[in-house]
């Protein structure tokens, strides 16, 4: 009788570990999802603005060199209208302010691809998650790169 119940503990440990780490993993993959689509919001944020001052748009007001540190936060048109060279800055100086602090370890760029009216830009958004471990061996985590890039055409 006593071999029974701790057999049948044994087997409920057993299956409450494995549920424990199916749980673990569940919530590594929502994570994981969550900043992908982070990275698609912050990239169409940045698209929507280019959109809402296409002149500067068109004229290449949106390039950003590929960078991970942000400019300082600026607050040029907070208090009201701005010149559109301005707003263009102040667009940027927010954007790559969000990049930085919802995405681990990002860097991004901001590349005019077809300069003139139309104009593409190209947004890359690049950050680093960190997955489990490898192997049994190796016990340290390792970061895996993600990258999102979107490509956009802005008319005058």
């Amino acid at each position: 009788m006593m071999v029974e119940v701790i057999v049948a503990l044994v087997i409920i440990a057993i299956s409450l570990m494995g549920t424990a780490a199916l749980q673990l993993t569940a919530m590594r993959v929502n994570k994981g999802g969550q900043l992908r689509n982070q990275a698609v919001f912050l990239a169409s944020d940045l698209v929507e603005r280019m959109e809402t001052n296409t002149a500067v748009a068109v004229t290449g007001g949106y390039v950003v060199a590929a960078t991970g540190n942000p400019p300082a936060l600026s607050k040029a048109c907070d208090d009201g209208p701005c010149a559109p060279a301005a707003l263009a800055a102040y667009d940027l100086s927010i954007w790559q302010n969000n990049v930085s602090k919802i995405l681990p370890s990002s860097t991004w760029a901001v590349t005019q691809t077809i300069a003139g009216d139309p104009s593409t830009y190209t947004i890359t958004i690049s950050w680093r998650e960190r997955l489990s471990n490898t192997t049994q061996q190796n016990a340290a985590a390792v970061d895996e790169l993600f990258t999102y890039t979107a490509t956009r055409t802005v008319i005058d």
